[in-house]
C-alpha cells in the first residue's frame, strides 16, 4: 500500500498538506523506515549551536520538535490500533503545547531523544506490518474527524517531514 491509495475522506481535510510531503516511491513500512534514517541524518548534521534557538519567543527549539515528533507518533500508532481493532469510540485530540511543556525534552540529550525515535518508529513499523488490509482500511473518528488506521500511518510520515521543511525554514 502507497499513498496514492489514501482516499479523501480518510483523513482530515487539514492533513492533506502532511500526506503531501510522504513520497510515492515506498509502500508505507518501506517509508517509515526510509524517512526514520533521513530524519535522524538530517537532525545529526544541524549545527550543535542551533539545538536551543528558538526563531520567536514563545516557540519550540528543536529538541522539543524531536519530542513533539515522539509523542505525535505515539498517539498516531495508538489511535491506529484501536481503530484497526474495530474500536468505534472517539478518540479526543491531545493538547500538544501542553506535551511540550510536561515532556521537558531540553533537559534531555539529543540521541536519547533520536533513540527513543527509533525505538518508537520500530514499534510503528512492527504495528503496520502485523495489520490485514481490512483492518487498515477500518475507519474511526479521531479529533473530531474521520480516519482510517492506514491513513494515520502516513500521518506519521508526513507529519515527521513536515517538521522537516520547519527545521529548515525557520531554524537553519
Amino acid at each position: 500500500m502507497k499513498i496514492t491509495d489514501i482516499q479523501p475522506g480518510e483523513y482530515a481535510p487539514y492533513q492533506e498538506a502532511y500526506l503531501a510531503l510522504v513520497s510515492h516511491e515506498w509502500t508505507l513500512t518501506e517509508e517509515l523506515e526510509v524517512s526514520l534514517a533521513k530524519f535522524i541524518d538530517f537532525v545529526r548534521d544541524i549545527p550543535m549551536d542551533k539545538y536551543d534557538y528558538r526563531y520567536a519567543e514563545g516557540k519550540w527549539d528543536i529538541k522539543d520538535i524531536i519530542q513533539h515528533v515522539i509523542d505525535s507518533e505515539r498517539i498516531f500508532g495508538y489511535r491506529a490500533l484501536r481503530i484497526a481493532r474495530g474500536d468505534t469510540t472517539p478518540l479526543p485530540g491531545f493538547e500538544e503545547n501542553a506535551y511540550a511543556v510536561a515532556a521537558q525534552a531540553g533537559r534531555r540529550h539529543l540521541q536519547d531523544l533520536l533513540t527513543e525515535l527509533s525505538l518508537v518508529r520500530h514499534s510503528t513499523i512492527n504495528l503496520f506490518k502485523s495489520f490485514q488490509e481490512e483492518e487498515l482500511r477500518r475507519m474511526g473518528t479521531a479529533s473530531g474527524y474521520t480516519v482510517s488506521a492506514r491513513a494515520l500511518g502516513f500521518l506519521v510520515i508526513g507529519h515527521q517531514n513536515h517538521h522537516i521543511k520547519i527545521f529548515k525554514e525557520r531554524y537553519l
